[in-house]
């Protein structure tokens, strides 16, 4: 039913004021999500984030609008993004948390014919519950049977659709009669708007602990290209004093009558190593009170003897019978 020109004007007015207030949002994709579970996100979302659903051709109307009165607005680059069953989440908190409340909001699905499967879909090995009368239907699939307890049982692991699949009306009955509900739907992020700024909603994936861990693998591309080609770098500098303090201690060690500071301690090291054997935490600790342990053994075997001695475990003398 089509919206009269009362609801079209809120509308409108409702994307420019969400426009206008918010300057991150995510554009979703809401295939095969039913109101009731719309309606659940946007519970979830309240007081960080608002959703915003609508025909194609009035949300591309109202930003279309929005920028012939705001002329140079970055909206503009979310006009060609109203393609597809897709809606708009505005938010200014961080796009982080609102993007988890988002994918957390599934709910499982049974496979129905003609769709696109999302992922693969594997049915275990086991038993089906399934009368030995309906072997055919399962060679009609190619899965190798056996009859076990006088049901069907699957002796392998079946990968039945493959991703991007249609499904057919026999692979649907099949997972109907396993009772699996191997699809979950919700909303898919497909971009990401950000202050004038929109990219792939993947963007998000890396955190600061990636971007950390790419950086230090520059850095050593960096450092080894740089010895590689005799070039100093601020990335290989640090390399370099370093081998040069080992190459300047070397010499210094095999020295009688010259020594320095910083290698007076690798020297006494060298010299008599016991004497650090108990700085090396639990380890070193554990070697130095080697000697002593069988004393403690002894002492603790000689306590249980004493009390062994004296009284059983019922508070006797021991001495008595079995018991």
């Amino acid at each position: 039913m089509p919206l009269s020109a009362k609801r079209k004007t809120e509308y409108f007015e409702k994307l420019k004021e969400l426009v206008t207030t918010y300057s991150k949002c995510f554009v979703v994709q809401v295939d095969n999500v039913g109101s009731k579970q719309l309606q659940s996100t946007r519970v979830a979302l309240r007081g960080k984030a608002e959703v915003l659903m609508g025909k194609n051709t009035m949300m591309r109307k109202c930003l279309r609008d929005f920028v012939d009165e705001n002329p140079g607005t970055p909206v503009e680059v979310l006009i060609e993004q109203c393609r597809g069953n897709v809606g708009f989440v505005f938010t200014n908190s961080d796009l982080g948390e609102v993007r988890e409340t988002l994918e957390s909001n599934t709910r499982p699905a049974p496979a129905k014919v003609g769709a696109i499967a999302p992922s693969k879909v594997i049915v275990p090995k086991g038993p089906t519950g399934c009368d030995p009368g309906q072997t055919a239907f399962f060679q009609t699939l190619q899965i190798g049977t056996k009859i076990s307890r006088g049901q069907i049982e699957m002796v392998n692991d079946t990968e039945l659709i493959q991703e991007g699949e249609k499904v057919t009306a026999s692979q649907a009955a099949l997972l109907q009669k396993l009772n699996i509900m191997p699809f979950t739907y919700g909303v898919v992020l497909k971009s990401v708007y950000d202050n004038g700024s929109l990219f792939d909603a993947k963007v998000l994936d890396i955190t600061d602990a990636v971007l950390a861990g790419k950086f230090g693998e520059a850095l050593k591309a960096l450092a080894a290209l740089s010895f590689a080609i005799g070039l100093p770098t601020q990335a290989s500098v640090p390399h370099s004093i370093a081998n040069a303090f080992k190459a300047i201690l070397a010499v210094t060690i095999e020295l009688e009558n010259y020594s320095f500071e910083k290698a007076d301690l690798y020297e006494e090291y060298l010299k008599d190593p016991s004497k650090f054997a108990g700085s090396g935490g639990g380890g070193g600790g554990g070697a130095a009170g080697g000697d002593d342990a069988p004393a403690a053994v002894e002492e603790e075997e000689e306590e249980e003897a004493e009390i062994g001695g004296g009284m059983d475990m019922f508070g006797g003398d021991g001495d008595g019978g079995d018991y």
